[in-house]
């Protein structure tokens, strides 16, 4: 049984998927346990990652990646995330934020920041939440005050994937307080080597515990001022643009990982017998895996038409916000029904069920929270 079968997956879209899912059976999913416990980053699977052309993989072909799209990346979303969803993210943050900048910043940057990032030589990360600020990105706090060539910045960011591993970050920082609280934030990249940047590790999580978040703090950075990224201003509408691909590819990694509680569940149920006969004689248990199974195709279908209309530019922050909201809750909801077939032994930390159970409880949180997505989804018929 297997659900996260060709189904739904766009023909052109199928090489990335089976590649993605050879890989994560090689180089994830035997190391899974593994790192949730020690909660290490894993270089070597990073490694492995980059000479397959996992990392980076959404990088354009002309700075040295392979040009796949959204829906190609929720394809090789899906496979990671039912391996693993703390090497999966730790292998898809490796180039986060690297389309900001393609797309927005000058080809100089590109060829100086990007293709390192595609050619394996760096990783890099995306600072936008704060300690007191995560949804609000109008909210944010941290300055970057223009003084002469250079921008100098100052202030706190939390959360921040490779923190502490990237070799560069792009930074959401604000450059003007006038009351326009939609074009006073800029975009910066940011090399985490420079004199005011100062990253420690967040206290170890309780799910996706090989993937490592860190806790920025600016203090006087000063990075030239050819480092921003598009216009000073446009930090807002660039970053939802980068949202809507985002939170598609989010879908993928809820997709993801029910359809490891599905798999969890399906085997423990059938191999387990009470009163006499198999858990999965019984009529109860039958509808609670026809439920998980409905809801995740239901979400799986949803999330391709999302990520289609993405790729198309067709009304995308209204479907990526329902993508990402059925997609993860459908996670979380499979998930803790795999753990009240598995019953007590659901609980135990080695076991896959249980790693599934925390790590779903996350991708409903990051991305966007997804009570911001319903806002979205609402503001999206008016």
């Amino acid at each position: 049984m297997d659900p996260l079968d060709d189904t739904h997956v766009p023909e052109y879209a199928l090489d990335a998927k089976h590649e993605a899912r050879e890989f994560a059976e090689e180089h994830v999913l035997p190391n899974a346990a593994d790192y949730f416990e020690s909660g290490d980053y894993p270089w070597e699977i990073v490694e492995a990652g980059r000479e397959a052309g996992i990392v980076g993989a959404d990088i354009a072909e002309e700075h040295g990646g392979r040009g796949l799209d959204v829906v190609e990346m929720t394809a090789v979303a899906e496979e990671l995330f039912r391996a693993d969803a703390g090497i999966g993210l730790t292998l898809l943050l490796a180039s986060f934020g690297t389309s900001i900048v393609e797309e927005h910043g000058t080809e100089a940057q590109s060829e100086a920041f990007v293709r390192p990032v595609a050619e394996g030589e760096t990783i890099t990360g995306l600072a936008v939440s704060e300690p007191e600020t995560g949804s609000d990105l109008s909210g944010m706090t941290t300055t970057a005050e223009k003084d002469g060539d250079e921008y100098v910045l100052n202030g706190e960011k939390y959360w921040i994937g490779n923190g502490v591993e990237a070799d560069w970050v792009t930074v959401y920082a604000r450059t003007d307080d006038s009351d326009n609280r939609y074009a006073n934030h800029s975009l910066f990249i940011v090399p985490t080597d420079t004199d005011g940047y100062d990253a420690e590790h967040i206290p170890e999580k309780m799910g996706m515990r090989a993937s490592k978040q860190a806790h920025i703090v600016f203090d006087d950075c000063r990075i030239p001022a050819e480092n921003l990224v598009g216009q000073e201003g446009n930090g807002f509408l660039m970053l939802g643009e980068f949202f809507n691909h985002g939170r598609v590819t989010v879908g993928g990694q809820g997709i993801g990982l029910a359809a490891a509680a599905i798999e969890e569940a399906w085997e423990f149920v059938h191999g387990r017998e009470e009163f006499g006969r198999h858990i999965s004689d019984f009529q109860a248990v039958q509808h609670g895996l026809a439920d998980m199974r409905i809801e995740f195709e239901a979400a799986r279908a949803l999330n391709y038409e999302a990520a289609r209309r993405v790729r198309d530019g067709n009304d995308a922050s209204f479907w990526a916000a329902m993508a990402k909201t059925k997609s993860t809750e459908t996670a979380t909801d499979c998930a803790e029904q795999a753990m009240q077939f598995h019953g007590g032994r659901s609980i135990l930390s080695e076991r896959r069920v249980a790693r599934v159970f925390r790590d779903a409880r996350i991708p409903v949180i990051y991305e966007g929270a997804n009570e911001i997505q319903r806002n979205l989804v609402y503001q999206g018929q008016e």
